[in-house]
C-alpha cells in the first residue's frame, strides 16, 4: 500500500481512482466492510482503491479539550487500513485551511484535482466541508456535474442489531468490556508503547512486570486486571495486565498499563511493544497489605492461564 501525507505527494497522473472517506478510527468490523467494497467496486472497475482519512479528530483543532482518545494510532491505523486490503490511504493533515474549505471546493481540490474520483463511497451520515455544511444529497449533485458515482453503504450491525461504531467501542472499553470491544474490532483491543522504569514494586514482590510510557498509543480499557498477550518484536506472549494507579500503595498518582509475562525474564527496557486486551478478570482493588497482594496476584495468574487456555 501507498501511503501519501498530503495532497502535494500525490502524483499527478494518479488514478481514476474509486474513494471512501473517514476518521477510520479502530478500523472496526464496519471499516473493514467499508474497504471490502471498495475493494470490489475498484477491482470492477478498474480503479485505484484509496481511502481519505486525517491525521487528527476534527475536535483537535476546535475543541482539544472533548478530542476523544484514539482508539489505534496513527501507525497501527495505517497497518490496519493495509492489511483489510487498500491500494492506496492519503492522510490529510486535518488544518484550518482544510476545514476552512466549502463543500465544493474540497470535492474539486481533494477528490477531483488530487485523486481523479469515478466513485465515491459513503455512509448515509456523512458530511464534509467547511462546518460540516456538505451531505448526500450535495454530494451526489457535485458528483453529477463533476463526473463520479456516488454509492450509498449501508451500516455495518452485529448479531443483535447494534450499530457498530467507535463510539460504542469506545463505551465498552470504558466499561472495561474489551471481549464486547474486540467483537466489534474484528480483533483484541491493544495499545502499543515503549517499556520504561516503573517503580519495580512487582519484581520485589516476585511479579516483575514491563510498564507502559505514557506516551503509549490506542484506547487503554477501564481499571482492573486483564488476561492478554504481550508482542515484543514479532514474538507474542502470555500475560497478567494490571491497568490502573495501583491503590495498594500510597503516592502512586499515574494511571498506567503494567504487564507481567507468563513463563518469560526478559530484559524489555527500550522495547516498542503491543498489549492485547483478551478479557477483563477484575477490578483494581486496595488490599490490606503485602501477603493479600501477592495472594491474589498468584489467582490471577491462574485465572489468565484458564481465560487463554494454556
Amino acid at each position: 500500500m501507498t501511503t501519501y501525507w498530503s495532497l502535494g505527494e500525490i502524483p499527478e497522473d494518479f488514478g481514476p481512482s474509486a474513494i471512501t472517506i473517514g476518521k477510520f478510527d479502530g478500523v472496526h468490523i464496519g471499516h473493514v466492510e467499508i474497504i471490502r467494497q471498495l475493494d470490489d467496486i475498484s477491482q470492477t472497475r478498474g480503479l485505484t482503491a484509496t481511502v481519505v482519512t486525517f491525521d487528527k479528530h476534527p475536535a483537535a483543532l476546535f475543541r482539544p479539550e472533548a478530542k476523544p482518545v484514539e482508539i489505534t494510532g496513527m501507525a497501527r491505523r495505517i497497518e490496519l487500513i493495509e492489511h483489510a486490503g487498500v491500494q492506496t490511504n492519503l492522510v490529510l493533515p486535518f488544518t484550518h485551511e482544510l476545514a476552512a474549505l466549502s463543500p465544493r471546493d474540497f470535492v474539486t481540490t481533494v477528490l477531483i484535482t488530487a485523486l481523479h474520483a469515478q466513485v465515491v463511497l459513503v455512509g448515509h451520515d456523512f458530511r464534509f466541508g467547511a462546518h460540516a455544511e456538505g451531505d448526500v444529497q450535495m454530494l451526489r449533485a457535485l458528483g453529477v456535474e463533476l463526473g463520479f458515482d456516488v454509492i450509498l453503504i449501508d451500516d455495518v450491525s452485529t448479531v443483535n442489531g447494534q450499530r457498530v461504531s467507535s463510539s460504542q467501542i469506545r463505551v465498552l472499553m470504558g466499561e472495561g468490556d474489551v471481549e464486547a470491544a474486540g467483537a466489534l474490532l474484528g480483533r483484541m483491543p491493544a495499545v502499543r508503547g515503549a517499556v520504561v522504569h516503573g517503580a519495580k514494586r512487582g519484581r520485589e514482590l516476585g511479579y516483575p512486570t514491563a510498564n507502559l510510557s505514557q506516551e503509549s498509543t490506542g484506547l487503554i480499557p477501564a481499571d482492573g486486571v486483564y488476561a492478554g498477550w504481550f508482542t515484543d518484536d514479532g514474538v507474542r506472549y502470555p500475560a497478567a495486565i494490571s491497568v490502573g494507579s495501583n491503590p495498594t500503595f500510597e503516592g502512586v498518582h499515574l494511571r498506567t498499563v503494567e504487564a507481567f509475562l507468563l513463563d518469560a525474564s526478559l530484559d524489555l527496557y527500550g522495547h516498542v511493544v503491543i498489549v492485547e486486551f483478551a478479557a477483563r478478570l477484575r477490578g483494581m482493588v486496595a488490599f490490606d497489605g503485602i501477603e493479600a497482594l501477592i495472594h491474589q496476584m498468584d489467582t490471577d495468574v491462574l485465572d489468565v492461564r484458564k481465560v487463554l487456555s494454556l
